[in-house]
């Protein structure tokens, strides 16, 4: 391997190994292992998913959006770091492999053709290969296509909307910085269910993006999450007002802890920041079962508001520990979110608080499949009837000081004004939005890659849009 060369890391921090206090210098080295594993994961989930859904992806495109902007401690590293993708023979990623010190093995996250991307902990070692720098370029050969991997339900007939309409210049202006300066949309879409005559829709993407391109869903994970668990319960495999049956919490007062405690953010559990950073599993390789299962609890379980990735991490665990037959991917094949893509940890367990890879009209598919209920279509029942009632019943206690509520799983915007108070959302860092309004049978999708210090306004778009859905 050739002498690892991290001029831009260097200047990130310039500060001189003699000034820095020993602390300092091991919180250098952990960011920078932070930022190779989040570099290698982004680069693998963006590239490869792309290209599982037939697009593509360039190294460029993923410096662009998803590598500029995110968190300080990384933000100036993350982007200057060698890397290289490993491809098959048959031409799909393979890996993605990030170097980050002279004395460590490079960073590095698995691709499977099905399954995403997974990150492999610190430390360990990929195939051994020589170092080569590599950059993908669009004359790279194409994956192989497998069709048959995507089974699809019936197709549903989607009408255009009529031309220069009042819609259309609020799907244009979401892609403008009219509802936040330094906003990045990349795509937009409005979905009508006009009933009698069928689904109209408006959609727009940003050069470089399309329908079929794929992008980190991040906390709109979960209410994905909290739909998966509709369809376990559906099928009988759990009951929310059940214990999660942790045989390690059975001698103390986390045994109180239910699934539905977990989805409405009420375990009681402490956290360390406010939505729990979790670092050492998101771009670290930690696992699902070190990092969110061991937290003590501080309230008596649902007392106390306090949104928590480990919670979502927990009510999966809830039903895929007892339940080994739990596959995402079957329930996206059947509510028509086939360029949809769960991801895991190193050892198996679904990242549902944030790792789901998936298109605009695959999350306008999970919101359509709300407005009708539960039902597929192609007439397949996948959630418990009246599923949107529960997980949209402010029965848990609430965020404080925010005009948005909180469901079972998704946000509640049955205190914003000028907006039907049955109106639920899934949200998601970096602006990812999935807005359904059932009294006006509406889906919105807006994805963005949105910087730190920015945001976009969703409930001024979602107004803007109703608002033009009246004329």
């Amino acid at each position: 391997m050739k002498k690892l060369i991290l001029a831009g890391a260097a200047l990130a921090f310039s500060i001189s190994a003699a000034a820095q206090s020993a602390q300092e210098r091991l919180d250098e080295r952990y960011n920078l292992a932070l930022a190779a594993g989040y570099k290698a994961l982004f680069m693998c989930g963006a590239i490869a998913n792309a290209e599982r859904n037939g697009t593509t992806r360039t190294p460029e495109s993923v410096h662009e959006w998803e590598l500029t902007g995110v968190y300080d401690a990384i933000d100036g590293i993350v982007r200057e770091l060698d890397y290289r993708i490993v491809r098959s023979e048959e031409g799909s990623v393979a890996r993605v492999e990030v170097l980050w010190a002279e004395d460590m093995p490079a960073r590095y996250a698995n691709a499977t053709w099905t399954g995403g991307c997974r990150l492999a902990p610190i430390g360990m070692v990929p195939a051994p290969q020589e170092w080569e720098p590599y950059l993908t370029t669009r004359d790279d050969p194409e994956p192989k296509a497998e069709p048959e991997l995507f089974p699809v339900g019936e197709p549903v007939e989607i009408g255009a909307a009529p031309e220069s309409t009042k819609l259309q210049t609020a799907v244009a202006d979401a892609l403008s910085e009219k509802y936040g300066d330094g906003t990045r949309t990349t795509a937009v879409l409005v979905r009508l269910n006009s009933r009698g005559n069928g689904l109209t829709q408006v959609a727009s993407y940003k050069k470089g993006f399309d329908e079929r391109t794929p992008q980190r869903t991040w906390s709109v994970a979960k209410s994905i999450a909290a739909t998966l668990i509709g369809a376990a319960v559906h099928q009988g495999q759990v009951d929310v007002n059940h214990r999660t049956g942790r045989e390690e919490w059975r001698d103390d007062a986390r045994r109180a802890i239910t699934i539905d405690h977990l989805l409405r953010m009420a375990s009681g559990r402490y956290s360390d920041t406010p939505g729990n950073r979790t670092d050492p599993l998101y771009a670290g390789g930690s696992t699902v079962e070190e990092t969110a299962t061991n937290w003590p609890l501080i309230h008596e379980p649902g007392t106390k508001y306090r949104y928590a990735n480990n919670d979502t991490l927990m009510a999966v665990k809830a039903i895929t520990d007892t339940d080994k037959s739990v596959e995402p991917a079957d329930f996206f094949a059947a509510a028509g979110m086939v360029h949809t893509v769960a991801e895991t940890d190193w050892v198996g367990d679904y990242i549902l608080s944030s790792q789901v890879w998936a298109t605009a009209p695959d999350l306008a598919a999970l919101g359509q499949l709300y407005l009708n209920d539960g039902v597929a279509p192609d007439g397949m029942r996948l959630l418990p009837e009246n599923w949107l009632e529960y997980v949209s019943a402010p029965s848990g206690p609430q965020p404080e000081g925010s005009n948005f509520g909180y469901g079972a799983g998704w946000w509640l915007f049955n205190d914003v004004e000028g907006v039907p108070a049955d109106t639920i959302a899934a949200l998601g860092n970096r602006g990812q939005y999935l807005v359904i309004v059932p009294s006006r049978d509406v889906v919105i999708v807006r994805r963005g890659e949105d910087m730190v210090g920015t945001r976009f306004d969703i409930a001024a778009f979602t107004r803007d849009v109703l608002a033009a859905l009246e004329e």
